[in-house]
């Protein structure tokens, strides 16, 4: 175990985060995978991954997270991959702002943690990746998921400034938009927009239905949809070039809105936006 170099993958319960955690593992990282619920362990225990308990939004469960990986690989810890992460849909003058806080709390204040805490051990070994799985909508606004779009915004932000702060110490810091991927995600978005918007009450109730037919799955199929695979190819990359990129568009639909948003005027381009959303 001692060659294999370690990496700490959170988010591991389903999706991005269990496909790549058993991809890593098959490539011959040694894979640390993180999930809240202690039932989420035993799949991935019998995978062979070394799965562990931790909750963004818990501080004492990120140190003791930090701590335990440190002490299994005497200090070693050679990449972080953030990927826990939920979208709370809903219009922005619906949204509650303890909702909003919460958002914040997990997406960003939880990654802000880890990350933090896992910096100082990748400066003294000298070297280390830091791979953030953002989202497009961390690069573009969409309607109804402004909690979720401003909590990638904030992702982007302070992890392009982190990459910067980190040049020449050895540490890369990456970002994946990937767009729509096959995963548990819009479920659970439909679990959140129930518990947190008013649905009939709000001036959006009409729209609120054709975006619950959408996270329920009986409104019009996404063919632009990917599995986690192709995230992983992705998170391959930033892990091992010997130049990873600052950014990693992953689906046809994140290309295609990053390029209309460089070539389009902004008035344009934000119509299209409300179009398409």
């Amino acid at each position: 175990m001692a060659d294999r170099p370690c990496i700490i993958v959170t988010g591991c319960s389903s999706g991005i985060g269990a496909y790549c955690a058993g991809a890593l593992r098959n490539d011959g990282w040694r894979v640390f995978a993180t999930v809240r619920k202690p039932a989420d362990l035993v799949p991935l225990e019998k995978a062979g991954i070394e799965a562990l308990l931790m909750d963004y939004t818990d501080g004492p469960s990120i140190t003791a997270l930090v701590q335990e990986v440190e002490r299994r690989t005497g200090g070693r810890i050679d990449a972080l991959f953030n990927n826990g992460a939920y979208g709370q849909p809903g219009a922005v003058e619906d949204l509650p702002t303890e909702a909003l806080r919460r958002q914040f709390e997990t997406n960003v204040f939880g990654w802000h943690e880890l990350t933090r805490q896992i910096v100082p051990l990748m400066r003294r070994q000298g070297h280390g990746r830091i791979v953030q799985c953002s989202s497009i909508l961390g690069i573009l606004p969409y309607r109804f998921r402004g909690a979720y779009t401003a909590s990638k915004y904030a992702i982007e932000g302070l992890s392009l400034t982190l990459r910067m702060e980190l040049e020449g110490s050895g540490i890369h810091v990456s970002l994946i938009e990937p767009g729509p991927i096959e995963s548990r995600f819009t479920a659970n978005a439909l679990t959140h927009i129930r518990k947190n918007i008013d649905l009939e009450g709000s001036v959006h109730a009409e729209e609120y239905k054709r975006q619950l037919a959408r996270l329920d799955g009986t409104g019009p199929v996404n063919r632009h949809k990917l599995g986690p695979e192709a995230v992983y190819v992705a998170l391959k990359h930033a892990l091992t070039a010997g130049r990873p990129r600052p950014h990693y568009l992953v689906t046809t639909p994140a290309r295609q809105g990053a390029l209309l948003k460089r070539l389009l005027p902004a008035d344009l381009f934000y119509k299209l936006m409300r179009s398409l959303s």
